[in-house]
């Protein structure tokens, strides 16, 4: 998936179908002087439903799509005969989309399985027609009931991408470079701060045929829970992930500094991150010696309460213990 191709946030105006008109018809034919009424019903109008779709992985498909209307009813006609429902409108979305009310803000429904339908707005009711209202004392109604109005609704479809591992560090920690070695991602790789300007996705392949997937989204920086840098606008990316990856370079003047801001800023933004497992992946380690490298252990183990490990992607060291704990973590 390509950044200009990832898009994880719009908003849809969506009507519903509106019910047919009942008919009031009375029935006509040569030899039956008083057939009596035989108006039909008027048929329902179509549904807008939400559906989950394995195959999608953005919202691509929808960023142009502004407004979406279903069919309405078919009006009654005569010998009862009942008007056509309106064909339902279906909005495809890819598993974790969260579906809110564009006006409070609130969560409507949350879309997570395939296959999975929600109806978002439901088609207006068809019209009775005129033989439902015949009785001993009105034996020829000359009227129907009006099919009833669609509804409108003003949605915003926001897409957390549904992967096991999140990665999370400051702009140039190494993330996209990680991504692209141990999975088949291609996202965006340069030696300047803010490369990746979207969360990219990978499949890591492990042992016996068994796979993970893991999520890059973009740096984070110091105050981004106030808008600094990119903001906090991709965390919802790893609001699903069960395990968060934090990868902090080698030579960074203070890992523990590093990772207590990083930490500080998922708490600002939802206390329940503090909740998922993590780890810590000492990134770059190719530029330290043994020596160097034994010193910030010793520091490391006294400041960190999680574990850690030293990994190069560059160098391919550290990838393979990286992979084990990840699935020992995930399972």
């Amino acid at each position: 998936m390509t950044e200009g191709n990832f898009v994880d946030y719009v908003k849809i105006h969506v009507f519903s179908g509106k019910g047919g008109k009942g008919s009031a018809h009375l029935h006509r034919e040569k030899y039956i002087t008083k057939g009596g009424p035989d108006g039909g019903d008027g048929g329902r109008g179509g549904h807008v439903i939400v559906k989950g779709n394995e195959n999608l992985w953005t919202l691509f498909h929808l960023k142009f799509k502004r407004h979406v209307k279903a069919e309405h009813g078919g009006n009654g006609s005569k010998q009862r005969s009942s008007g056509a429902q309106g064909t339902d409108e279906y909005i495809h979305v890819p598993l974790g989309t969260v579906i809110r009310d564009t006006e409070t803000n609130e969560i409507i429904k949350e879309i997570t399985e395939d296959g999975q339908e929600f109806i978002i707005a439901e088609g207006g009711k068809g019209g009775l027609g005129n033989w439902h209202f015949k009785s001993s004392t009105n034996q020829t109604p000359r009227y129907a009931q009006p099919g009833i109005d669609g509804q409108q609704v003003d949605i915003t479809l926001e897409l957390k991408v549904l992967a096991d591992v999140g990665l999370v560090g400051f702009p140039n920690a190494g993330k996209s470079t990680l991504l692209s070695v141990i999975t088949a991602a291609k996202p965006k790789i340069a030696n300047y701060e803010f490369t990746t300007l979207k969360p990219n996705l990978g499949i890591v392949q492990y042992r016996d045929f068994q796979t993970f997937v893991v999520a890059d989204i973009p740096g984070i920086i110091e105050g981004a829970a106030e808008g600094r840098g990119l903001g906090h606008r991709f965390l919802r990316h790893i609001e699903r992930n069960s395990t968060l990856l934090f990868l902090i370079p080698s030579d960074a003047k203070d890992i523990k500094e590093q990772y207590d801001i990083l930490v500080d800023e998922l708490r600002r933004y939802n206390p329940e991150l503090m909740d998922k497992d993590r780890l810590i992946a000492i990134s770059k380690s190719d530029l330290l010696d043994e020596e160097l490298k034994a010193e910030m252990k010793s520091q490391l183990d006294k400041e960190l309460d999680f574990p850690y490990l030293f990994i190069s992607s560059v160098a391919q060291k550290g990838l393979q213990e990286l992979k084990d704990k990840l699935w020992q973590m995930l399972n």
